[in-house]
């Protein structure tokens, strides 16, 4: 059981296999891959977070700096072309991706359509 993570996490290289493909096997993953420098990636991440944190636990958020270690090999892996870049991982296999920043309402339909989780979108 992946009890041992927390609903918003950082992540790594060395660490994807245990914190997304394993984890996503219990409770759908949203994978953040962003960077400091990235205004996009700046304003992405408090609406992936509110998403998070008001999924009653339905969904966790593995977040991915491409500029530490070796995490630019993860988007290589990826095929990732540009930052904000979030993958959906549902049962150990990515499910969906979207690129940019997005409204609240726009990555909830998203989880929705991909995912099937239905989240409220109340507090």
């Amino acid at each position: 059981m992946n009890d041992h993570l927390p609903l918003i996490y950082d992540t790594s290289l060395e660490n994807f296999e245990r914190d997304v493909i394993a984890a996503s096997r219990e409770t759908p993953i949203l994978v953040d891959f962003w960077a400091d420098w990235c205004p996009p990636c700046i304003v992405l991440a408090p609406v992936l977070e509110k998403v998070v944190q008001t999924s009653g636990g339905k969904l966790r958020l593995a977040k991915v700096e491409v500029d530490e270690g070796d995490n630019m090999k993860l988007a290589g892996r990826y095929g990732l072309r540009g930052f904000p870049t979030v993958l959906l991982f549902v049962d150990g296999e990515e499910r969906a991706r979207f690129a940019s920043a997005r409204p609240e309402r726009w990555v909830r339909d998203f989880l929705k359509q991909h995912g099937g989780l239905f989240l409220d979108t109340t507090p």
